[in-house]
């Protein structure tokens, strides 16, 4: 009788542990298009002359082509920095093919092009496929204002 007590209490603790896990859900960065754009960083209509952020946290934007290796490469990268840095920044993509306003209105002609958008101040523009180390010294000086001591 023991064992199957014992067995029994393994099977909820581990079916526990299982659902605790699933649970947990990874953050995705969002695909923007250029009315969420507007509305989540920069309306540009209302704004033409002067950067006025909408957000509610600083973020990143992935400017990317699916078509596009070096792209491929940085996406798994922001994937992680959205979940790294949940509820501190916002990651957000935009589709260079399917948005092509979107990079008009900032100047995109390579990419990837990756955006960082602090909550005051100017955003600035990165391109290429850097190290994920790069980026979050950039998040963590640029937008979040931490200096890190080497």
């Amino acid at each position: 009788m023991k064992n199957y007590l014992v067995l029994l209490l393994l099977a909820i603790f581990t079916g526990v542990l299982s659902v605790s896990a699933q649970e947990k859900e990874t953050i995705k960065p969002e695909h923007l298009t250029v009315d969420s754009f507007k509305e989540k960083v920069y309306d540009f209509d209302k704004n033409p002359e002067e950067w006025v952020f909408e957000g509610d946290l600083p973020c990143i934007i992935d400017f990317y082509a699916d078509w596009c290796k070096p792209c491929r490469l940085i996406a798994p990268i922001m994937e992680e920095l959205a979940n790294e840095y949940d509820g501190k920044i916002t990651v957000y993509k935009i589709n260079t093919e399917k948005q092509r306003e979107l990079s008009r209105v900032f100047g995109v002609r390579s990419i990837p092009a990756v955006l960082f958008v602090p909550m005051e101040g100017k955003p600035q523009m990165s391109t290429g496929a850097l190290p994920k180390e790069t980026f979050k010294q950039a998040i963590d000086e640029f937008l979040l204002g931490e200096k890190k001591d080497k």
